[in-house]
């Protein structure tokens, strides 16, 4: 296989798919006049600062506990509240939590942020504007995909602030030999080279690159799924929101996007007890809330080996593992766990007696 020339690919290519990333933005809003946009359950914004909001939903009982659910900062947040009947915010308003969801906005050109706003500063002032209002000390936090990971940096930075953490198919431990992504890594050069071309790196160069590390995934299963789904209406339903969905990405900061490819994916310093982040250097081992983990075997995105060894390192002295075996209407089985009707039949209903039987 031919070295792939990052960098003079990124300084050819910057300016036209900064343009792809408008272009994809627009179809999306051509899949939402056409009826597949997100019905979303009503909510406020209690915070606001550079990089997020932070959404308040009303509670069905006004004295619960609190729960925030952070999105991977690659795509809008309402992957989580997809529609009535298919909304994790939904399913946990129905069990009395009080819900928040970190709605990711992009970062103006001026600012670089890094792991340790997205998992430690910036989720920080999300607990502390929801103590404010709700009272709690605690909250549970709850991550998917990369805001997993960013679920998990801040669980192991305030294990005293945190009651519980529940992790959904996120990349905690990169092996080489199963992480799809690792060939494509290996023969990029430092990921700052990138950074520093695009500045804020454009989300459809991420597709782009996630489409190279595994067709199978991105491509073809997507296919297969909207075939699959045809004769199903309310499955297509699902299946047109998600793919209204993965044309909603904005840029990555620099600064992140470096982080994620080197101190994660290259260097593997999380599972390996050395990611630093601000004065902290942090690893399983700091985690100690109680801990759910979802993982899908099935999976070449977030495999198996992605996972487990993770959670299986952590200190927390309760820990749940559940096996999502994927749904058809889902577009991308990566997000089946938050939209697939099997997931909120039985792995949700788990998840949350789980936490309640604490």
């Amino acid at each position: 296989m031919h070295a792939l020339n990052l960098p003079s690919f990124a300084a050819f290519g910057a300016a036209a798919l900064k343009n792809m990333d408008r272009t994809r933005q627009a179809r999306g809003k051509m899949l939402d006049r056409a009826g597949y946009g997100p019905q979303e359950t009503p909510s406020t914004i209690l915070h606001t600062e550079p990089g997020l909001n932070l959404r308040r939903y009303e509670p069905e009982e006004a004295d619960g506990p609190p729960v925030l659910l952070v999105p991977a900062p690659i795509k809008r947040s309402y992957i989580w509240d997809l529609a009535p009947e298919l909304s994790v915010v939904r399913r946990w308003l129905a069990r009395g939590y009080r819900v928040y969801l970190v709605e990711w906005t992009p970062v103006p050109d001026s600012d670089d942020f890094g792991l340790d706003d997205y998992g430690g500063r910036l989720l920080a002032a999300c607990q502390r504007a929801i103590e404010a209002d709700s009272g709690h000390e605690e909250l549970t936090i709850a991550g998917h995909s990369l805001g997993g990971i960013l679920a998990a940096i801040y669980s192991c930075l305030h294990p005293e602030r945190v009651a519980a953490t529940v992790l959904l198919e996120s990349p905690l431990h990169v092996e080489p030999r199963s992480c799809c992504f690792t060939p494509l890594i290996n023969q990029a050069p430092h990921a700052r080279h990138i950074a520093d071309t695009f500045k804020q790196v454009p989300g459809v160069f991420l597709n782009l690159m996630s489409a190279m590390a595994e067709p199978q995934a991105f491509q073809w299963e997507r296919i297969t799924d909207r075939y699959l789904s045809m004769g199903d209406p309310q499955a297509i339903k699902t299946h047109m929101r998600v793919e209204r969905w993965t044309h909603d990405e904005f840029a990555l900061p620099g600064r992140l996007f470096t982080d994620i490819v080197e101190s994660l994916y290259r260097n593997d310093e999380f599972m390996q007890g050395t990611l630093r982040i601000g004065e902290r250097t942090i690893g399983p081992r700091d985690l100690r809330a109680p801990l759910v983990s979802v993982v899908d075997p099935r999976s070449k995105v977030i495999p198996w080996e992605a996972m487990v060894p993770f959670h299986e390192a952590t200190s927390s002295d309760r820990k749940l593992l559940l096996r999502y075996g994927g749904d058809i209407g889902v577009n991308l089985q990566h997000v089946g766990v938050l939209v697939g009707r099997s997931a909120h039949a039985a792995i949700w209903p788990a998840i949350l007696d789980w936490l309640e039987d604490a």
